[in-house]
């Protein structure tokens, strides 16, 4: 079987980056959304990935972002993987030199090849539920919303924790998951502990 990708996002404390790292994460994410509890600044950004080792990578996670908000990032945090969760077009998570993937809302209604359709470009499409407002809300979705024919690499997200992400991983295959709130023990502070059962989880599952 092949190997699951695993993202921790939302990190904000060096010692949940290194705990992510030292389990294993292949991926952390830094969130750029002010209204959210796990969002941090610049200054918090690049001193975070700063601690980051070859060949784990740091994404940026943004919506809808105002014009030159990116770019402000970038020039003094190297993200090498930006994630869209908002309303933004093709041209609009194109436009800023870097690798990105864009997230799906799930919910009854959304058809998930047309929406990949409209972001050719993208290296990814991210699955998560749908909520209101913007931002993960800690909740799963119907998993049967992901048509069997979709061929595009696949970021499982939404509501996913140890108890269900084997389950996830071996319905869905996905290219990688991604967790925020389901490793934490409080919005935005990380569970070493939490974060070790996770990764085990997707390499049970993984086989």
């Amino acid at each position: 079987m092949s190997r699951t990708r695993i993202k921790i996002c939302g990190l904000t404390r060096p010692q949940d980056v290194r705990a992510a790292v030292d389990n294993g994460a292949d991926a952390i994410g830094f969130v750029f959304y002010p209204p959210s509890p796990r969002a941090v600044s610049i200054e918090q950004a690049a001193e975070l990935v700063a601690l980051l080792p070859p060949f784990v990578v740091s994404v940026g996670l943004f919506v809808n972002p105002a014009p030159g908000e990116v770019e402000a990032v970038l020039a003094r945090v190297p993200l090498q993987l930006l994630q869209f969760h908002g309303d933004e077009s093709e041209s609009d998570c194109a436009r800023h030199g870097r690798a990105w993937i864009k997230a799906a809302r799930m919910r009854p209604g959304v058809d998930l090849l047309e929406f990949a359709a409209s972001y050719p470009r993208a290296s990814g499409i991210l699955v998560d539920a749908f909520v209101d407002g913007y931002g993960g809300g800690g909740k799963t979705f119907d998993w049967t919303l992901i048509p069997a024919g979709f061929t595009r690499p696949l970021v499982l997200s939404g509501g996913l924790d140890a108890d269900n992400v084997g389950d996830a991983v071996r319905r869905i295959r996905p290219w990688a998951v991604d967790v925020s709130s389901g490793v934490e023990s409080a919005k935005g502070i990380k569970d070493a502990d939490m974060i070790a059962a996770f990764i085990a989880g997707v390499r049970h599952a993984d086989g």
